[in-house]
This record gives C-alpha cells, sequence and structure tokens, in this order.
C-alpha cells in the first residue's frame, strides 16, 4: 500500500496562481461562487484521506457511491505485453477516474494517462499522470514526456478526443480522435485495445459548451464546470465496455494514421 498524502484543496490559491499578474482583477465573489461550484468542502472531505494511484481512483468511486457494469474483461491480455487503451470521453473527469481504477487494478497500478494541470493538483492522482499544461516548460516537455511514457513499462489510456463529448447533431458524442495515439503505439509495438464508457454530463454543461463554441471562446469555459459535473454522478451506474485488442500491425497502409482514428472511434460506439 502506498503512503497516503492527504491534501487540502485551495481552488483560491490555483486560480490566482494560474492568472498571474491578472490575478488582482478576479473578484472575490467570483472567487468563492466557484468554490461553492466545483463543490470544494466536498472534495477536501475525500483528499483528506490520503489516498495515491490507484487506490485513490478506487476509493473515489466508494465515496461518489458509483456502480460500475464492466463487460469484456477476459479481452484484456495477460501476456506480459504493453497496451495502448483508448476510450471515448463523455463524461471529462469521472470516466478517467474509472477506467484508472479498472485497468489499474487488472494490471497492478501500471497505467499512465495525460492529464491537465487543474487534475494536476490532485496528489492523489497525479502519480497516473502526464501533464499537459500548454504553458511554459511543461508544453516544451510534452511530447519528450508522452514519448518516454510510450517507451516505458506502463500501459497507456488515452482520450484521443482530448474534450469530453459534446451534443453533436443531437447525439452525445466525442469529437474527432487525434491520430497520436496510433502513431506512438506503432512506434513502440503495442496493440490497441478500444473502450466504450457509456455515460453523459447535464443538459446545462451542453449548452455552455455550446454557447463557448457560438461565441467562438478559446478558454474552455465547460472545463469549469466539470467537478459539478462529477459531483452529480454520485449515486450513478457507468457501464464499461473493453473490446478486443487491435493489433497495431492490422492498421496498414490502406488508411493513414488519422483515418484509423475515426474508424476505432467509429467503433467504439458499437461495442
Amino acid at each position: 500500500m502506498t503512503e497516503r498524502q492527504p491534501q487540502v484543496l485551495d481552488l483560491e490559491q490555483i486560480i490566482r496562481s494560474r492568472a498571474g499578474s491578472r490575478a488582482t482583477y478576479i473578484p472575490q465573489f467570483l472567487i468563492e461562487w466557484f468554490k461553492k461550484a466545483a463543490h470544494q468542502d466536498f472534495i477536501n472531505g475525500y483528499l483528506k484521506e490520503g489516498y495515491v494511484g490507484v487506490e485513490f481512483c478506487e476509493n473515489s468511486l466508494k465515496y461518489l457511491g458509483v456502480e460500475l457494469e464492466v463487460n469484456g474483461l477476459e479481452n484484456l491480455p495477460k501476456d506480459g505485453r504493453r497496451y495502448t487503451f483508448v476510450s471515448n470521453h463523455p463524461l471529462g473527469a469521472i470516466d478517467g477516474v474509472t477506467l484508472g481504477a479498472i485497468i489499474g487494478k487488472e494490471y497492478d497500478g501500471k497505467i499512465k494517462y495525460l492529464l491537465n494541470d487543474l487534475l494536476m493538483n490532485l496528489k492523489g492522482l497525479a502519480p497516473l499522470g502526464i501533464p499537459i499544461n500548454k504553458l511554459g516548460g511543461q508544453a516544451r516537455n510534452l511530447p519528450r514526456m508522452i514519448d518516454e511514457a510510450f517507451h516505458s513499462d506502463n500501459h497507456m489510456l488515452v482520450f484521443p478526443a482530448g474534450l469530453c463529448s459534446r451534443k453533436i447533431n443531437g447525439k452525445i458524442q466525442d469529437l474527432p480522435w487525434g491520430k497520436a495515439f496510433i502513431t506512438k503505439s506503432r512506434q513502440t509495438g503495442r496493440d490497441i485495445i478500444p473502450i466504450h464508457f457509456e455515460g453523459k454530463n447535464s443538459k446545462r454543461f451542453y449548452r455552455i459548451a455550446n454557447l463557448q463554441k457560438m461565441l467562438g471562446l478559446k478558454f474552455n469555459v465547460a472545463m469549469m464546470f466539470l467537478p459539478d459535473e462529477m459531483y452529480k454522478s454520485t449515486g450513478r451506474k457507468y457501464k464499461i465496455t473493453f473490446g478486443k485488442p487491435i493489433p497495431i500491425d492490422s492498421l496498414d497502409n490502406s488508411k493513414n494514421d488519422a483515418e484509423w482514428a475515426q474508424d476505432i472511434r467509429k467503433s467504439i460506439y458499437e461495442l
């Protein structure tokens, strides 16, 4: 068992540090609103337990009272090879925690996935993460860190859409998938295991996301509401399905990596 690391999350400090010289322009009432909307006290009630790594993920689900229906565990190889797990990203937070718990348990904690810099502030989750802060030194080091992770002994969990699912043409679905997971898997000889995660956020979340797109805002406003969406997952049940491994050699020259990525994206909705 990993040594526990109790934590108290200070959202005001995180927000103001990220704002830099503009921090003085953020009104205190807005900070207080966000702390309440993000359920800071509820989150800290869990963080004080100090779970780390896969234990953090497993106990997060218990704390939220989340139930799981997991199908296809027989498709997870136990041959000592490294694999790339790819999934749709319907929820933006709890789906990552859930898959971290399931895959981490199956493979003795040998799992890594990309985490935005807000999630990297969670000490319990950070050991499983590769920070994708797009600002400063981390941005310059990101390609190297991703390359090292794919060359490591860890399994990789990737959400190729990057952002969580949006409402597109009346359906909750991922944005087009990036191709990097195929390119890196090809370079490191990893077969790919597709995952379908069944779930959706609130109607409010999709309205905010669509408004953000309509207004052309570069700042991801919808992401700020993900803590509330995770809080709303309390007591819910989610269905996860693991598909059969896709041999990387089967993704041949008949299509390029970008095209293969969209094919795999389409296939996970059929699992």
